[in-house]
Formats: structure tokens, C-alpha cells, sequence
């Protein structure tokens, strides 16, 4: 029995922070602020993931800034067009255009579950991380996978165009940090190559794409001890970025 038990300890070592994180991270619903579906400004829709989802600070700065309020659909842990543990943002978009079609102008973000998840559940399969024995540069398998997620979204932001969406603000995504839960200061590079791409799948679409990036304001002080989300003071500086591209349209 006795080295049964400790068979079982790097097991705990790894499940437990893990484990964690995706509590933090939500699958499905269960951290998840509520959808928005009926607002003031219904042809303003908020769809991503837990950046947006997890508190629902960012909106509620927003909502603030504008004295009105617009939809939201954002789900923690959704992936952009795949996964299954929350539904993904081409699906919420999907249903928010059942709820009401006559939606002018998109917030969004997505792509960024697509690299953590299999980091934190997978053992990194498309070696998103970078060793130091890599000399900072990012692995050609995270590149290529980062590539799939650029053609799905631009498919996706083409899909927006054809259904009369004006305008789109694409929040990218900012760096992640080492806590005492987890170590995902060396997603650096992937993160900035999944902004690239991010970003030039808004230039290259057919619709009206403004990329906000957040990695300029967002410090270590601004995440939580998840090692991913942004704390309250997070939550403003993205709402800050976003307001000046956002506002016109409230």
C-alpha cells in the first residue's frame, strides 16, 4: 500500500493544478457570467471566451462608459470554431443571429483556448511552448496550428461580411505569466504569433476588423494568480482599449 501511494503523487502533482485551472478557465457554463440576450443595443453582440466571461468586468466598464447596455454570448472555455467543453464562439454567433438577426457590429475575441487548452490538458501536442533550449523561437508545429486558426477565423470574420455585420472589434490576446499555480510565462512567442495572425485575419477579411491589442498595457499585476485572467484593474485597461472603437457604435 505504502508504494501505491506514492505512486500516485506526480499523478496529484499535475492533476491538481490542472484541475484548478480549468475550474478558472469554466467548462461550459459553470464560470461563466450569464448571457446577455436582450439589451438596450441589440445589434451590439459581445461573443469570445473567459477574458470576457469569466467576471464580465470588461462589459460592465463598458456598459458604464456608454449608460446603455448590448448583448453577450461569451462562454469560458470556448475555442473558436471547435472544441467541447463550451460552445464556440462561431456558435454563439450563431445563436445570437437567432435571437436578432440585425446585428451591425461584433465584439469578439477567440483562438486563444484553441493554444491553452491542449498546453493544460494534453501535455502541449503542438509544442506551443517554448524551452529555453529553443532560443526563443516558436516550434513550426505551434506555427502551422496557429496558421489553421488564422484560416478559421478569417473564415469566420468572411461569414460576418456576408451577413451585413459593419463592424468588428477583435481583442487579441495578452501574455500570460508564472504563478504558484501554473507556468505560462513561455507561451511568449506563441502568444505573439497567434496576435499576428490574429491580426492580419482582421486586415484580410472582407469585413470592417479593428484588432485591439493588449499586450502594451497589461502587466503580471493585471492577471490573476490563474496565471490567464485579468483582475479588475485588467478588466478596465482592455475596456480602455476598446472604448475608443467601440463607443462610436453605442
Amino acid at each position: 500500500m505504502k508504494n501505491q501511494f506514492f505512486s500516485l503523487r506526480p499523478f496529484v502533482r499535475v492533476a491538481i493544478p490542472v484541475i484548478l485551472v480549468l475550474t478558472l478557465i469554466g467548462c461550459g457554463f459553470v464560470a461563466s457570467v450569464p448571457w446577455i440576450r436582450n439589451a438596450e443595443q441589440n445589434h451590439v453582440v459581445n461573443i469570445g471566451d473567459s477574458i470576457f466571461a469569466l467576471s464580465g468586468e470588461i462589459q460592465e466598464f463598458l456598459h458604464a462608459y456608454s449608460g446603455t447596455t448590448f448583448r453577450r454570448y461569451a462562454v469560458s472555455g470556448a475555442e473558436l470554431t471547435g472544441g467541447i467543453m463550451a460552445p464556440s464562439v462561431a456558435s454563439q454567433y450563431s445563436i445570437a443571429k437567432m435571437d436578432d438577426p440585425n446585428i451591425d457590429t461584433i465584439l469578439m475575441d477567440g483562438g486563444g483556448n484553441d493554444i491553452l487548452l491542449p498546453v493544460l490538458t494534453s501535455f502541449d501536442p503542438y509544442n506551443c511552448r517554448t524551452q529555453w533550449y529553443q532560443f526563443g523561437r516558436l516550434s513550426s508545429r505551434c506555427r502551422n496550428f496557429i496558421d489553421d486558426i488564422y484560416v478559421e477565423c478569417v473564415d469566420l470574420l468572411n461569414q460576418m461580411a456576408a451577413d451585413d455585420v459593419d463592424k468588428v472589434v477583435y481583442l487579441g490576446y495578452y501574455y500570460t505569466k508564472n504563478t504558484w499555480l501554473l507556468r505560462l510565462a513561455n507561451l511568449k512567442q506563441a502568444i505573439d504569433y497567434g496576435n499576428l495572425r490574429l491580426s492580419q485575419a482582421c486586415n484580410y477579411s472582407a469585413v470592417d476588423c479593428a484588432f485591439v491589442d493588449p499586450r502594451p498595457v497589461i502587466t503580471n499585476s493585471d492577471i490573476l494568480v490563474d496565471a490567464i485572467h485579468p483582475t479588475r484593474s485588467g478588466s478596465e485597461k482592455i475596456a480602455n482599449l476598446i472604448w475608443p472603437v467601440l463607443g462610436p457604435r453605442l
